[in-house]
């Protein structure tokens, strides 16, 4: 008898995020490639329904359900989840049909994801409609999940400081990595040139918000280099937000490039330019950009908190608010070519399979 996988592929259909967009469909490739004798991988989604480009091939069946992304969305956070039947039930995100259920005499298994706690760290910086369902959601995830993974240890320890005992007890951490594929492009160069981006520039990730860090990052930068800036994943209609932010630290408006969520490739070819990158997020969530750059062998430097120290290990220049700058410089002086290398050896803990591996013994596990 087979056993089948069935992995909420909804980022697939009607993306909300890149990130996502990219982490389930390597996630879910990864389980394909590596699922045990006797076991398979479906798909959940959403209509219209898996695209022929969703870059996942040896899916052994889809349940393609009536309802759009939003409607299902509404529907599987009320409980309301027609349709979906019994069975292992692995989702890549949070959103997933969490209803009740017995795992044990029904056979049936909800494990989901978690990659930030943006609606209890940093709630001012979100709409508020959004904070209330993502922790009505948690609530569920609570009372209906089998099991929650998150991919950091440090995240699992902050999480169980706004969660009740009984969701933490279902913890279970499993990382992340770089998109499948992910390397720098043969025609970087012009994808570059496409971009309107100079050959070389110090990179950095994030918006207007505080919890970004770009504020600290951007005074680093002022007195420790004189050369262009690259802003990645910048929200649409932050951009000049941005480069005021630049302005006010000393940085001038005509160095500071800032643009919205690219493309793996695009992003690659960015990044496999930088001459460093800046992690200057204080928020707990999982260092999408700073993970990218260790696959492309960047030198970094990381503000000091636990998800950086966990995730980069040795691989990055950690330092307090106060000590950023001398940690640039040092990053783009003396220590470069060894942050360089490190970064490449640190990037080889970072392989989907090797965290499908662990998804497919949590389900066995349970």
């Amino acid at each position: 008898m087979t056993v089948t996988l069935r992995v909420v592929l909804d980022q697939l259909v009607a993306p909300t995020s890149r990130d996502l967009a990219e982490a389930s469909a390597s996630l879910a490739q990864a389980l394909v490639d590596t699922a045990p004798r006797g076991c398979d991988v479906a798909a959940i989604t959403p209509a219209p329904g898996l695209p022929n480009d969703a870059g996942v091939t040896g899916l052994s069946a889809e349940t393609r359900l009536s309802m759009r992304r939003r409607e299902l969305a509404a529907s599987w956070q009320l409980g309301v989840a027609p349709g979906i039947g019994r069975g292992l039930i692995h989702s890549p995100t949070a959103l997933a049909p969490l209803v009740r259920h017995d795992r044990v005499n029904e056979t049936h298994q909800i494990v989901v994801t978690l990659w930030d706690l943006r609606a209890w760290e940093t709630p001012d910086e979100l709409p508020r409609a959004e904070v209330l369902a993502t922790r009505a959601l948690l609530s569920r995830i609570g009372k209906h999940a089998d099991a929650v993974v998150v991919p950091s240890h440090a995240m699992a320890e902050r999480l169980a400081e706004v969660a009740k005992a009984k969701l933490v007890a279902k913890v279970r951490v499993i990382g992340g990595a770089p998109a499948a594929g992910f390397r720098a492009p043969s025609d970087a160069v012009g994808r570059l040139r496409a971009l309107d981006l100079p050959a070389s520039f110090v990179a950095l990730a994030g918006g207007a918000a505080a919890s970004d860090g770009l504020a600290d990052a951007f005074a680093a930068l002022a007195s420790e280099w004189d050369g262009d800036v690259v802003v990645l994943d910048v929200p649409e209609g932050e951009e000049p937000a941005v480069v005021e932010l630049a302005s006010a630290a000393g940085v001038p408006e005509a160095r500071v490039h800032a643009r919205g969520t690219l493309d793996q490739w695009d992003r690659a070819a960015v990044l496999s330019h930088a001459v460093a990158f800046v992690a200057a997020s204080t928020r707990t969530d999982w260092p999408w950009r700073a993970v990218d750059a260790l696959a492309l062998s960047v030198p970094i430097v990381a503000r000091d908190t636990a998800v950086h120290r966990e995730v980069l290990a040795d691989a990055a220049a950690f330092a307090t608010e106060s000590g950023l700058g001398a940690a640039v410089a040092r990053a783009l002086g003396e220590d470069a070519e060894r942050l360089r290398v490190l970064a490449g050896d640190r990037a080889k803990g970072f392989a989907w399979a090797a965290s499908a591996d662990r998804v497919w013994a949590l389900h066995a596990e349970l």
